[in-house]
């Protein structure tokens, strides 16, 4: 196995830098023991105006089926090859690549002391690999570097036979790439390609791989329009790992979407703490009002937008009313728990068809979000910063728009009433604010005047008649509309308790006309009056 990597220079950036950066001496031939032969390095050619560094992999085929207990690449034995006499020692593969980390490790990690300036310069580079194992031909070869900022991609074809052209080229390829990249950059593409393009590896692929994937592939990979091929073949076509990778590259995707780390984008799971409040209870009362609300809105396909670790998905599949249920979180550390929660692999058909899990970003519209009867985003909207409300606040009531919407979120007012909550502090610390009841409420009605929702107010958890209740709940109705002259024809629901006779009254105003309508509720008689 050949590999050569050249690169130009002037006097005042000599070519010869290059063996600074693969940490190799330009004037020295050396060795090194693999797990599956003996990798060389040296300098055909070392000046000033141009350097070209070479890999050559010594590998022992008979060793190497003696080793794999007679099974070709990747544990498969390859029919059109015999065990000993093969294209192993010859073709690039998986085995280059586990060379290159042997010897290049330094230069794949982007590390060298001696020139740290030059390891973040991009280089005018040459790699070329005469023997390539290409299972999709030149085709496969240019889909997969071309995106990759190569100025040139020339990948030719290697005829079975030079003397009978009709017999048709190999599965072989002869690579010449041509461009100005970072060198960690290049060997790192390298490192993941090979494999990729032979479609297949010489060792078995363990749950590590993933992370070699995913270090490899940083900066590219999460971006890259083939990257479904890249890390099925990658992975040996080993689903669970396949679909592991997928996630994670989302994920990062999103991350560099939005300009974040990856770290503040995968939170909503506390790895210290229990991420439900304490005490428990108002988690559970919160839940029990969503549960109330949705029954009373008369839903059954049920959006939970935010659903973190699936306890309100978990109630939902308690009641078969709620026919369709679908969780949606940013984070797959969230939604792997949801899963385990729910005991998602050991359910039953009829139960499992009812619910489905998917990883996606609340500020992003989604068609498939659509035609939904409600929604829930509950202790959501303060894990984003303020900015990026309206981009959430149009993906659900602009462009999912289901019936009714219900938003909980906590009173900050109430947060004097916590003994164990120092003063100033929010009750999360990711929470980005926590509004008073006013600038919920303010919020609340901009939003239904916008896109044409009513909304009431539902006090969650015991309403402190000084500082309000814990959890304070919006419930949107589509049924605010405007009129051609731009007036509010739709309604708004206020309910308060009177903790002195434990009776609760909803005052709804009708933006039509004007008036409004109290309604009180006695919870010692039940009880109902209209004033």
């Amino acid at each position: 196995m050949f590999l050569t990597i050249s690169t130009t220079g002037t006097p005042e950036r000599p070519a010869t830098d290059l063996g600074f950066l693969l940490h190799k001496h330009p004037e020295k031939a050396q060795s090194f023991s693999t797990s599956h032969g003996t990798a060389h390095v040296f300098y055909p050619e070392a000046s000033v105006e141009r350097c070209t560094a070479a890999l050559l992999l010594e590998v022992d085929p008979v060793a190497l089926v003696r080793r794999g207990k007679g099974k070709g690449r990747g544990g498969a034995p390859d029919a059109a090859l015999a065990q000993y006499v093969n294209d192993r020692p010859y073709a690039a593969s998986s085995l280059l690549s586990v060379a290159m980390t042997t010897v290049f490790k330094s230069a794949l990690n982007g590390v060298c002391r001696a020139m740290p300036e030059r390891v973040q310069e991009p280089l005018p580079l040459r790699i070329e690999v005469p023997a390539l194992p290409a299972r999709g031909g030149v085709e496969l070869v240019e889909k997969l570097f071309g995106p990759l900022g190569w100025r040139s991609v020339d990948a030719v074809a290697v005829p079975l036979d030079e003397k009978f052209p009709e017999w048709g080229d190999s599965r072989y390829v002869r690579l010449v790439l041509e461009g100005e990249l970072r060198l960690a950059d290049a060997l790192r593409q390298l490192y993941v390609l090979l494999p990729v393009l032979d479609d297949a590896k010489h060792y078995w692929v363990a749950p590590d791989e993933v992370d070699k994937l995913l270090r490899a592939g940083e900066g590219w990979l999460a971006e890259h329009p083939e990257q479904r091929l890249i890390t099925s073949r990658y992975l040996s076509r080993r689903w669970g790992l396949t679909r592991q990778a997928m996630e994670r590259l989302e994920l990062v995707r999103l991350a560099e979407s939005d300009d974040l780390e990856v770290e503040s984008v995968d939170n909503a799971v506390d790895e210290t703490t229990d991420t439900e409040e304490k005490p428990v209870p108002l988690a559970e009362q919160r839940r029990a009002a969503i549960l109330e609300a949705l029954r009373a809105a008369g839903a059954s396909r049920v959006l939970d937008l935010g659903c973190g670790q699936g306890q309100l998905v978990q109630a939902l599949l308690k009641d078969v009313r709620f026919t369709e249920i679908v969780g949606v979180d940013v984070s797959m550390r969230a939604l792997t728990i949801a899963s385990r929660r729910l005991k998602l692999d050991r359910m039953g058909e009829r139960q499992a068809g009812r619910v489905t899990l998917r990883q996606g970003a609340l500020t992003y519209t989604d068609k498939q979000l659509k035609g939904y009867d409600a929604a829930v985003l509950s202790e959501v909207i303060e894990h984003l910063d303020l900015p990026r409300l309206p981009a959430l606040e149009y993906a659900v009531f602009g462009s999912a728009r289901p019936r009714t919407v219900l938003v909980t979120t906590p009173n900050v007012e109430y947060n004097v009433r916590w003994e164990t909550l120092p003063a100033g502090h929010v009750r999360h610390g990711d929470h980005r604010f926590e509004w008073t009841r006013e600038e919920f409420r303010s919020w609340a009605r901009q939003v239904s005047e916008r896109h044409g929702y009513g909304v009431a107010f539902v006090p969650v958890g015991a309403d402190d008649p000084e500082v309000g209740p814990p959890t304070q709940m919006a419930v949107f109705t589509m049924s605010a509309e405007k009129n051609a002259t731009g007036e509010k024809t739709g309604t708004e629901t206020d309910r308060t308790t009177d903790h002195r006779t434990g009776t609760q009254t909803d005052r709804t105003t009708d933006h039509r006309t004007g008036t409004q309508t109290d309604r009180m509720t006695d919870e010692k008689t039940k009880e109902t009056k209209a004033a």
